[in-house]
């Protein structure tokens, strides 16, 4: 195939892991953690608030690591971001480590992990568990991969959180994870630990996956489905400032012990407002979208600035799916309302009131979207940029051979226009637990027998693997970098 739309011979493609939705499914592969107990709770799932699907029964990565490596290969894939599950590697609590904190503002800044606290840390931690994920690390690197590792994705020991006891009986009487600064603490003396453990088979860090989901579906959104479903609107203000301490703390933790860069990730929509009297909801939307970028660039954080915190960031991370459309309404505190038939708002496997084809799980294809918000990103913080997931819940595969195609031809667009992008991590290389909804949502371009653990190539994946090898969509390719429409079969 002839290359045409080149992304330059340095651009890394890539798949991401994440422990309770991709590790267990083979023996000796179970952990605890919040999630864990969230997704087997009897009421959660009665309620229909969780699917019922287990985590335990997902597609094993923790022991078929080294098969899934090798498939990553075949299809042209250089690069994978790995979470590093923070409840594996602390089943037991870190609070009689006592460290020095420095504060900024009247906000942790600092957390000083030194050489003693490590030893301490190292005895309570399960030296088995983290030793597996150097296996896993360096499994993949061996191969030329780039390895960049993640500290936090959502999941929390129990220790930490107990999200159960929390909704029965309120956070002032149950461990209550990032409602409580000392979840900030022990985070810092987690990243700490893993930094010097693992830095030399690690190229890159980051500290943590989409904070603002954590805050809003789990204190907002409560039929979300997340942890610990408790609608207060005071939680979700402390979570999300919790959660920007801890950023600040894990990366001076990280950077204490490692030279390697350290980044952040977050889930940003394309703010579309409905109408031209719209756009200024539309761009406060943008705004509370990109806060924890705002928190490590700026040192901006629940509307001041700190100028102690700044410039805590060395590369962003974006997830990007689909795009918000919304319209002004001063009759709720936001002062906009989410507009249905729209972006994440649509139904299953229908049309948008745009007239583009939506996922099993009902985001619109908007592909346009993400030109949109690389360029914003880097015209804010002129820091490089990972599209660090970006996929379709698509079971019969009809539409993510397109998907992927259109998504990076305006990724394309962005390079082209002078964005530093520097790599594009397909969700996922294999279906896994999409928390609350389960095994139902199928984002893997190799299908996953979820009894058999078998993995089956989609056609999709040939189609990556074309543009993975060339580092550029092919000629061939050309009549799919336009958004679908009503015309897609």
């Amino acid at each position: 195939m002839s290359p045409k739309f080149s992304l330059g011979k340095n651009f890394r493609f890539g798949f991401s892991t994440v422990g309770v939705q991709h590790e267990m499914g083979v023996p000796g592969s179970e952990f605890s953690s919040d999630w864990v107990m969230w997704l087997h709770d009897p009421e959660n799932i009665m309620a229909g608030i969780v699917s019922g699907d287990l985590p335990e029964n997902g597609p094993g990565y923790w022991g078929l690591f080294r098969e899934d490596h090798e498939r990553a290969v075949s299809i042209g894939m250089d690069a994978a971001w790995i979470t590093i599950e923070w409840a594996r590697i602390f089943p037991r609590p870190t609070f009689d480590v006592k460290v020095p904190v420095e504060r900024s503002g009247g906000l942790l800044s600092r957390v000083l992990v030194e050489g003693s606290h490590l030893k301490e840390l190292e005895m309570i931690a399960d030296m088995e568990a983290l030793n597996h994920y150097r296996r896993i690390l360096s499994d993949w690197k061996e191969r030329g991969g780039l390895v960049i590792a993640n500290l936090f994705h959502w999941s929390l020991p129990l220790w930490l959180h107990d999200p159960i006891k929390l909704r029965k009986v309120g956070p002032d009487r149950a461990p209550s994870g990032w409602l409580e600064e000392r979840c900030v603490t022990e985070f810092a003396k987690f990243s700490a630990l893993a930094a010097e453990k693992l830095d030399d088979v690690v190229d890159m860090w980051y500290t943590m996956n989409e904070p603002s989901v954590v805050a809003n579906a789990g204190y907002m959104s409560v039929k979300s489905g997340f942890p610990p479903g408790y609608l207060d609107l005071s939680s979700y203000m402390q979570v999300g400032k919790n959660l920007a301490q801890a950023h600040y703390v894990a990366y001076e933790a990280v950077k204490s012990l490692s030279k390697k860069p350290v980044g952040v990730v977050e889930s940003v929509a394309h703010w579309t407002p409905l109408t031209p009297n719209d756009k200024e909801a539309a761009e406060r939307g943008f705004e509370y979208n990109v806060s924890i970028y705002d928190a490590a660039v700026r040192g901006m954080i629940m509307g001041s600035q700190i100028d102690e915190l700044r410039n805590r960031l060395d590369w962003i991370g974006l997830n990007y799916y689909s795009r918000i459309v919304v319209a002004a309404d001063n009759r709720v505190p936001s002062g906009l309302r989410v507009v249905d038939d729209f972006g994440y708002s649509c139904s299953p496997r229908s049309l948008s009131r745009d007239g583009r084809p939506t996922s099993d799980f009902g985001w619109e294809i908007y592909p346009e979207g993400i030109y949109s918000v690389l360029t914003k990103l880097y015209e804010r913080y002129r820091l490089p940029i990972y599209v660090t997931e970006n996929g379709i819940a698509d079971a019969d595969d009809r539409l993510r051979p397109r998907f992927i195609v259109s998504h990076l031809y305006q990724i394309y667009r962005a390079i082209e226009s002078g964005v530093d992008v520097r790599g594009y991590f397909h969700w996922n290389l294999t279906d896994n637990l999409e928390w609350a909804r389960g095994y139902s949502m199928r984002f893997g371009l190799f299908e996953v027998d979820m009894t058999s653990k078998k993995r089956y190539f989609r056609p999709s994946s040939l189609v990556f693997r074309e543009i993975a090898r060339q580092k550029a969509i092919p000629e061939e390719f050309e009549n799919m970098v336009e958004p679908p429409r009503t015309s897609m079969p």
